[in-house]
């Protein structure tokens, strides 16, 4: 197999904040596979919280394409040759590799994986800012999605009212995500009032590995979802005492095949499964949707967040980020690329 990639740089629609940064753009690195003719495309999304770069993914991609070997079915074996860092470079690999899988075949990846096209709808995500503003921009999206996602960690004190200003214009059910931002005090003061709202889960209330995780997750009215807590499965046992449920990305997994191991691992003990993204395109957000059947909950709005998505083909239907049945991931790159 013939590895080749580069650097693109996305534009969104809107500056996206968090708790912790604020977002124009964001670097991916597209990833082509090509084996007898036929081309398989991954998409890696680093993610800065754990000092990855377009830079240092490209590197490892270049670096280790001659560990891939001729047998584009090998997963196990070229699973255990690469090396362990740069989980958004592999979870690239990984995409192509199905995709390349699902071209070879005449199949969908979903259909290849044994699992349902079909998964819950998608959370669209109201980002960080002052309440009437993230009212307003819940209003705007009225009618499109079904369930909303609210960042929250301001460090302001206002979070609850942020939540409430929604909850005024949207009877949609509502989740809140954190991104590490809040203490164990300040979690156990707003979570109650949270749930007085109808927030039906609440993500990554403290910093990872946070000591007071398991009183949280005692204590709280809410279930907890963990996502900086949890990249690979075996981290999963670890994040049952800390937390109701997982969040599963793929650029923080590695690919397709350590997230289907990782939600086999919560549902065996009992967690509740989510399905996340980065600021990525369709390319990415179609190798998230062919698992999407397996978890509770999804957060794939990454390439609706977009200015223009570079890799059309995923479908939005009835609040449902529907991956297509075309075979392997069923996306291709537009005429204009945005580079």
């Amino acid at each position: 197999m013939r590895l080749s990639a580069r650097i693109a740089t996305l534009e969104l629609a809107e500056t996206f904040v968090i708790s912790r940064s604020a977002q124009d753009t964001a670097d991916v690195v597209y990833v082509e596979l090509e084996h007898d003719g036929v081309t398989g495309y991954g998409e890696a999304t680093p993610i800065a919280r754990y000092e990855q770069s377009a830079e240092s993914a490209l590197t490892y991609l270049e670096s280790e394409a001659g560990l891939l070997g001729d047998d584009p079915w090998a997963f196990e074996e070229i699973e255990a040759r690469l090396p362990e860092e740069e989980p958004a470079a592999r979870a690239g690999i990984d995409a192509a590799l199905h995709a390349l899988q699902g071209k070879l075949t005449g199949q969908p990846v979903w259909r290849l994986l044994g699992l349902r096209r079909v998964g819950p709808p998608t959370s669209w995500t109201i980002w960080l800012g002052d309440p009437d503003d993230m009212a307003g921009r819940t209003e705007a999206v009225a009618g499109r999605f079904k369930r909303l996602k609210l960042k929250l960690g301001g460090r302001d004190g206002l979070d609850v009212e942020r939540v409430r200003a929604v909850r005024g214009v949207t009877e949609l059910p509502l989740m809140v995500d954190v991104n590490e931002a809040w203490s164990l005090d300040e979690a156990l003061e707003a979570l109650p009032q949270l749930a007085e709202l109808g927030v039906e889960y609440c993500e990554q209330p403290l910093p990872a590995h946070d000591l007071g995780g398991p009183e949280l997750k005692e204590r709280s009215p809410l279930p907890i979802f963990v996502d900086e807590d949890c990249h690979v499965a075996a981290d999963v046992p670890i994040c049952a005492g800390r937390a109701h449920g997982v969040n599963i990305k793929l650029a923080k997994s590695g690919g397709i095949r350590e997230a289907v191991r990782i939600a086999h691992v919560a549902r065996a003990l009992g967690l509740g499964v989510m399905l996340g993204c980065m600021n990525e395109s369709g390319l990415a957000v179609a190798a998230g949707a062919q698992i999407a059947s397996l978890c509770d909950h999804v957060d794939l709005d990454g390439n609706l967040l977009l200015r223009h998505d570079p890799w059309p083909g995923v479908e939005l239907v009835d609040g449902v980020q529907l991956p297509s049945d075309s075979p392997g991931l069923g996306v291709s790159q537009a005429v204009l690329d945005p580079r």
